[in-house]
């Protein structure tokens, strides 16, 4: 009986194909403007280690001003001081602990092929990789004796390996940076997590970093952050070494937990280690620590911006008067064909079989709707990455994944039968007899 009402369906858009045509169209518009969007706050929210979401957890530690909160209304720093992070660090009370930031660094490659140029690097501890779960192409991560040993090692991403290396594998190769040679250990794999969820603090669009060499190297060399640095009081003593002394906030640290009782242990263990603190003078504020999961971390710094969700809430309204044009067309299109139902039903048609017909017809025409929705939806994804040309992060937002495709076509067809309701409705109250009557 389905492929009977399947061919009916293809018989019925034939016959009216400047109407159909319009339905498909509505649908298609309505749709491209709302998965435009959707796309893009899609990308804005996703949360690239959902699969340890309830393992991977953000520290803050409240240092700040005693007389005035962090963040109203009572909100501790999203980083922490040299001091913490180290120390938290040596105490290695978590299964993995990661502390990071991101310097600047000038890469002075082999040859004259290619020019020196300024690359952000970031400055992390060994366990980055495996709490990450950052894949490899070739080699590894280092290890935290490299860590202790602060030996000059860096692992590129693989962009970067093309760029430097022509794509080979280059591990056990030099790069210079800040006339400074670094051996080559690891050469990354695809990986491009958006929102890079793991530093917030800077645009979480941009993507990762493409070098990436041992926090205790950066320290020892002094190297500037080239991320947020915030301070409530100026460092007691100058230079470098007051700098990494005082209660400037610019490190991330993460810890790995794997379970409820490993994340009460921990944050017990803050409390500890922050009370005495206390009594050497520092943490003036009372007990305000924090541990938050990426997704928690990602909803706290508000990552999507409010005007996303405007632009949303307009694009779910026009989907609605698109589909208002298509119920319309729909009505239109029943109207003409009264005829033809009204000889259905004398022939003994139920209103059931006239049901399913339309609404089988409808859901073809959303089908429909929905592929041309997907390409309307590309088109859209192109202008907005045209109109923001300018921002180098915006490729990174108007990529289009098969969930999206697939949600595209499924709001279309339930977008077309939804909207087919009430016309449907209207073909099986068409009475036989009247109708029949007149002609």
């Amino acid at each position: 009986m389905l492929r009977y009402y399947l061919k009916l369906g293809v018989l019925s858009i034939r016959a009216n194909p400047a109407l159909s045509a319009l339905m498909v169209a509505a649908i298609a518009i309505g749709i491209g403007a709302c998965m435009t969007i959707v796309t893009v706050r899609h990308v804005m929210t996703d949360n690239p280690v959902a699969h340890k979401n309830d393992r991977l957890f953000h520290v803050q530690l409240d240092n700040w001003n005693p007389n005035d909160p962090y963040e109203e209304p009572d909100e501790p720093p999203e980083q922490v001081t040299y001091l913490d992070s180290t120390a938290l660090l040596q105490a290695g009370r978590a299964f993995r602990q990661v502390i990071s930031f991101k310097s600047d660094r000038v890469v002075q490659p082999e040859g004259d092929e290619i020019r020196p140029f300024q690359e952000e690097v970031r400055a992390t501890s060994a366990d980055f990789f495996a709490m990450f779960d950052v894949p490899f192409r070739y080699g590894s991560g280092w290890d935290a004796e490299a860590d202790r040993g602060e030996e000059r090692v860096t692992v590129l991403s693989s962009p970067m390996n093309d760029r430097l290396f022509g794509g080979e594998d280059s591990t056990g190769r030099m790069l210079r940076m800040n006339d400074e040679l670094y051996r080559v250990v690891g050469v990354l794999d695809d990986w491009n997590p958006v929102p890079t969820f793991f530093d917030l603090n800077n645009n979480p669009f941009d993507g990762p970093e493409q070098i990436y060499a041992p926090f205790s190297v950066a320290v020892t060399g002094e190297w500037g952050s080239s991320g947020n640095n915030s301070c409530w009081k100026p460092p007691e003593e100058g230079g470098y070494a007051g700098y990494l002394a005082s209660e400037c906030i610019w490190i991330q640290m993460w810890v790995e937990l794997q379970d409820e009782d490993e994340k009460a242990a921990y944050a017990q263990f803050l409390d500890d280690y922050v009370m005495e603190q206390k009594e050497l003078g520092r943490f003036p504020r009372e007990l305000n620590n924090r541990l938050s999961t990426p997704e928690e971390w990602m909803i706290n710094r508000e990552v999507v911006d409010d005007t996303v969700s405007v632009l949303l809430s307009l694009a779910v309204l026009f989907l609605i008067v698109c589909l208002l044009n298509t119920i319309g067309l729909l009505l239109a299109k029943v109207i003409r064909r009264s005829n033809d139902i009204s000889l259905r039903r004398a022939l003994g048609a139920s209103k059931a079989e006239l049901f399913r017909q339309y609404i089988i017809e409808a859901g073809m025409i959303g089908v429909a709707g929905g592929v041309a929705g997907i390409g309307m939806t590309w088109l859209g994804l192109r202008g907005i990455e045209n109109v923001f040309a300018d921002y180098d992060f915006i490729g990174n937002l108007v990529k289009m994944d098969w969930a999206m495709v697939g949600l595209a076509v499924a709001l279309a067809i339930v977008a077309a039968l939804c909207a087919a309701l009430y016309p449907t409705w209207r073909a099986c109250s068409v009475s036989p007899a009247s109708t029949l009557r007149v002609q």
